[in-house]
């Protein structure tokens, strides 16, 4: 059985969604059929990218057109969450807003280019 886990994020470009998670985030590219489609690994991590012009990308019966975004997101602990933060921001990348820090630890919110969101975690009591 395969033991990888496999997310489905809807981008609105392909190729700047490649780009992102492996210039990034340290994912390495499995599937480049831009602009329709393509995937990326980190580990057991599958992530699925659609396109708009993608199978995924088509209307549904009622109408409504599956697009980026939204409040699901992938999670990953970082060791340093102020460093990994200082780094991406020099990369140039997005976030949605600035590190929270609650009784579990830290988190921040990444944005990749299509706007889906990428949780950065330092748990309670690390770093």
């Amino acid at each position: 059985m395969d033991e990888s886990v496999h997310v489905r994020y809807m981008v609105s470009d392909v190729a700047k969604a490649l780009a992102f998670y492996t210039g990034h985030l340290g994912f390495t590219v499995e599937t480049d059929y831009a602009p329709a489609f393509g995937s990326v690994r980190r580990g057991n991590l599958r992530l699925l990218l659609a396109g708009p012009q993608s199978s995924a990308g088509r209307p549904m019966p009622d109408g409504a057109v599956p697009g980026p975004g939204g409040w699901n997101r992938i999670h990953f602990i970082v060791p340093d969450l102020a460093e990994e933060v200082a780094r991406l921001k020099a990369e140039g990348c997005e976030f949605r807003n600035e590190i929270l820090t609650g009784p579990g630890g830290s988190q921040i919110l990444l944005l990749d280019p299509s706007g889906n969101v990428i949780e950065l975690f330092q748990p309670a009591g690390q770093g």
